[in-house]
């Protein structure tokens, strides 16, 4: 299933995810749309692609393989482009991918398999923000073609902080459907732990595990600050 469901996140999140797992950067360059049909230049580190997408909201996507030589003289001629940086992780077997836009503004995405608004698919993962997958202004052609949209601020909470960190240490293996536990890690749904203990205990594990990835970024830094407990 294609990736179609977009989600914002925090530029400090995408930022660790980049220090933590890298990311491939792909150069897009789009053309002016005709009657039901688009067409774009994609080059990536490992390839050059033109895409032609036909058809209207349930576009059919054509992708012929071309010589960088060939795609980089399309590119130079597209009417626009975008730049950024692709972080693929996994979760058993799903795939999400983040995207740190660099043109033609700083914008931080996430994408997985889905439909927009899908309910009975999986559910957004707790460092997801908000959902823009039905915004044509987050999509890759819009972004060339008209800019990044305003900044939409997100939150990044402890227990979202925690469950990104289990992702890039490789203990988060079970993606939840929307009507299931995350995992054999996650608390039965009938567990009413204390809750100062909860928080007590979630804030501890934060401050390890941000000690042992050995972070010194201050963004980052300034995160787990947050985080802390705040005197009454």
């Amino acid at each position: 299933m294609p990736m179609q469901r977009l989600f914002i996140i925090a530029p400090s999140v995408a930022r660790l995810i980049r220090k933590e797992r890298g990311g491939e950067r792909v150069v897009e360059g789009y053309f002016s749309d005709q009657p039901q049909r688009s067409t774009f230049v994609q080059i990536t580190e490992t390839g050059s692609s033109l895409i032609l997408n036909v058809g209207g909201e349930e576009a059919l996507e054509e992708r012929a393989d071309l010589p960088r030589t060939h795609a980089e003289a399309l590119l130079a001629v597209s009417q626009s482009q975008v730049e950024y940086l692709r972080t693929r992780l996994s979760i058993g077997s799903h795939e999400i991918q983040a995207l740190h836009f660099i043109r033609p503004a700083p914008l931080d995405l996430v994408a997985m398999a889905g439909t927009p608004g899908d309910e009975q698919g999986r559910s957004p993962l707790a460092w997801f923000g908000p959902e823009v997958s039905a915004e044509p202004a987050y999509q890759s052609r819009c972004l060339a073609l008209e800019g990044a949209p305003a900044a939409v601020e997100t939150e990044l909470t402890n227990a979202a902080l925690n469950r990104l960190l289990d992702l890039l240490e490789d203990r988060l293996t079970t993606w939840a459907g929307p009507h299931e536990t995350a995992g054999p890690d996650a608390p039965a749904a009938d567990a009413t732990p204390h809750p100062k203990a909860f928080v007590l205990e979630r804030e501890t594990e934060a401050d390890e595990e941000i000690g042992e990835l050995g972070i010194e970024d201050a963004v980052i830094r300034e995160v787990a600050r947050s985080l802390q407990p705040r005197k009454r």
